[in-house]
């Protein structure tokens, strides 16, 4: 599905501060299922994301996603295939628009418009009908500018966003990490719902290791650019998981935090 062969990444080169992030790093998403991403910061997880989205190109090595080699294409021809939901609530959306106005922004992702013609009255009500599957009420706000709605909401709204046009894949980056607790438990069964009943594959960076056991089919863990732990969710325990990652002199940055 997602395959990365031999990627490379070194930032600053010829300069005193040049750091190699990957070498020859190579790693294969299976279809349809959700990878969990751990590693303490720095290691290269949002380095890996923004090179997969296009955001960074690397030095060498070649990404195929669904039988397409990407490296070429620029970040907003990799977003028809890619969506991404940051850690920042704002970052997926646009704050001095409607409801309205971002949902359609996200209706013509990758096609022309100009903002005359941004909205389109005769899908009002399918957006209506998307935005009632995060029982957050905001059909009922879609004249409502989003820099006015909750943190939660927001990231909700981001995360429909990114799903709405069946992403080949979805990167989570840290997308819970700026909410309280109760929020983000909702947001992460959100999450979990859109990607089984869309079968959306999914690499979800976080900190958290109660989510990654939870909601990951797969839990994949990095240092210095390199993966230390591949193994299917189920053939580790919590424990087992939080004692690998303290190995790694990574201190309290991984959280037991439901």
């Amino acid at each position: 599905m997602l395959d990365i062969q031999n990627l490379s990444k070194t930032f600053n080169i010829g300069t005193d501060n040049e750091a190699q992030i990957f070498n020859n790093f190579s790693i294969h998403i299976n279809k349809g299922e959700c990878t969990g991403i751990l590693g303490a910061n720095g290691c290269g997880k949002s380095t890996l994301f923004n090179i997969i989205s296009g955001v960074l190109m690397q030095e060498k090595g070649i990404i195929t996603l669904n039988g397409i080699n990407i490296n070429k294409l620029k970040e907003n021809e990799r977003a028809q295939y890619i969506g991404r939901v940051h850690q920042n609530p704002s970052a997926g959306v646009s704050p001095s628009l409607t409801i309205l106005e971002n949902i359609s922004l996200s209706d013509k992702k990758c096609q022309k418009f100009t903002l005359r013609r941004l909205i389109r009255k005769n899908k009002t009500e399918e957006f209506r009908e998307i935005l009632k599957t995060l029982d957050l009420g905001l059909e009922d706000k879609l004249d409502t500018e989003v820099k006015y709605l909750s943190g939660g909401q927001r990231q909700s709204l981001s995360l429909l966003m990114a799903t709405m046009k069946k992403p080949a894949l979805l990167l989570l980056d840290e997308h819970t990490a700026a909410l309280d607790p109760k929020t983000s438990r909702l947001i992460m069964e959100k999450t979990q719902e859109l990607i089984k009943t869309q079968n959306i594959t999914t690499m979800m960076i976080s900190h958290n290791i109660k989510d990654t056991i939870k909601y990951s089919d797969r839990i994949v863990m990095l240092d210095r650019g390199e993966i230390i732990l591949d193994v299917r969710n189920g053939q580790i325990t919590e424990k087992e998981l939080l004692s690998i990652y303290n190995s790694r002199n990574y201190g309290s940055q991984l959280t037991e935090a439901v």
